[in-house]
């Protein structure tokens, strides 16, 4: 008996223009996470974690703000290497001449060396939390993220890193499990107060650092070209973007809450994301403490990652050499010897005998912020380029909102300079 196939049912248009549609979504998503959500590492997560512990939900709003101002310039940094094909560092350098280059490379070396010892005195931390001594695991986890860089192809490393941003799903758990007063953070996110002092405007100003990181603003525009993004891939760029910044704020709530709620209320105070999971064990339950370990290891990881990675692609558009991922050692021996130096020279720092790296994580910061403000005009003036951007140039009320987010944060840094001299 001869048998009927069933017809094939044609794929509905709209059916098939929405899977086209996630489908080009997806080819672009990768800058804009990766960015946002390593913004979220170990000095980030102390700094939140102090925000927290010493000052309860009052000072969310400043988290707010400072997301939003995330959302504002690697939507920008994305779009400048989309438009130009260039990094930032290579952009300063031809269109400000080579001294504005060397500043802008000087200032960005130091803010990432920095950033990056605090990347493996973070993770050292989270380690020893659950028994390992750093001398272990610091070696282990700057090979790894070596080899990770150094033999992986450019989708390959982009997915692992991706997966490993999975893990800051344990900050949001562990503020599910302390419970805290919803009504008390929605007001602090909302009703900008702030004690008048130093100490507060030392968080404040690290708050605004360690979220808007001067590191982040370059990886996210050289990480775009990289990727080869053409500019019809804009639109779905800016989601990627959005989203990586939305999370990165929401992870950071998350940790704030949490820290509210259980060490604030009991008059705990810290210096390290790592203080703040031993810490929580006695208020909240092991569950948490572990939680927040758990995420502490990751961030770092993630971070001591890219942050080398966007040192490498700064340096390699400041000295006119070739750099990405899939172009192998010998094709770009200054690419991938700036990645390894970098990493040596931050995991070699943490295992000195004696170097109180941790606690001075908060600062790290405030350094990121005052080393942000000349970076943030030269990406202005960048972006108000009729020659450079073309189409892509940043509008009059576009320019208004990025001078008033830069004011902002300037009258932050001389607010705090200030009160430390008087």
């Amino acid at each position: 008996m001869d048998t009927i196939d069933a017809p094939v049912r044609p794929q509905h248009p709209r059916s098939r223009a929405r899977k086209v549609r996630a489908a080009a979504l997806l080819a672009v998503v990768g800058p804009g996470l990766l960015a946002g959500l390593s913004d979220d590492d170990p000095a980030g997560i102390t700094t939140y974690s102090v925000l927290g512990a010493d000052y309860g939900y009052q000072l969310l709003w400043v988290l707010l703000l400072s997301t939003v101002a995330l959302v504002l310039f690697h939507s920008l940094g994305a779009r400048m290497g989309v438009a130009t094909g260039q990094g930032l560092i290579g952009l300063v350098r031809d269109r400000y001449g080579a001294r504005s280059g060397t500043l802008a490379m000087a200032l960005l070396l130091a803010a990432n060396l920095g950033t990056a010892c605090a990347e493996f005195a973070g993770l050292a931390a989270g380690f020893e939390l659950f028994g390992i001594t750093r001398h272990l695991s610091v070696p282990i986890a700057a090979v790894f993220v070596s080899v990770l860089v150094l033999r992986g192809r450019f989708h390959r490393v982009e997915h692992l890193l991706m997966l490993l941003a999975a893990v800051f799903i344990a900050y949001i758990a562990a503020g599910f499990v302390v419970g805290p007063d919803w009504g008390k953070a929605a007001t602090g996110l909302l009703v900008p107060s702030t004690p008048m002092d130093r100490d507060a405007l030392l968080i404040i100003v690290a708050t605004v650092g360690t979220t808007l990181a001067p590191w982040g603003l370059s990886f996210i525009q050289s990480y775009a070209v990289d990727k080869k993004l053409a500019p019809a891939d804009l639109g779905n760029e800016r989601i990627d973007v959005v989203t990586g910044s939305v999370l990165t704020g929401v992870i950071g709530f998350f940790v704030v809450v949490t820290c509210a709620e259980t060490l604030h209320v009991d008059g705990v105070r810290i210096d390290s994301a790592a203080d703040a999971a031993g810490a929580l064990e006695p208020l909240a339950g092991q569950f948490a403490s572990m939680l927040f370990g758990v995420g502490l290891i990751g961030a770092a990881l993630l971070a001591a990652a890219i942050v080398p990675l966007s040192t490498a692609y700064s340096v390699c558009e400041f000295t006119g050499h070739e750099g990405a991922l899939d172009d192998g050692f010998r094709r770009a021996p200054v690419f991938y010897s700036t990645f390894i130096l970098i990493t040596g020279t931050a995991a070699a720092s943490v295992l000195i005998p004696g170097v109180p790296l941790v606690p001075l994580l908060v600062l790290t910061q405030v350094l990121n912020a005052v080393l942000l403000l000349p970076l943030l005009l030269f990406i202005h003036g960048l972006a108000r380029d009729a020659d450079l951007m073309g189409e892509h140039r940043a509008s009059r009320l576009e320019s208004v909102v990025y001078l008033v987010a830069i004011g902002l944060i300037a009258l932050c840094v001389v607010a705090l300079l200030v009160l430390t001299m008087t």
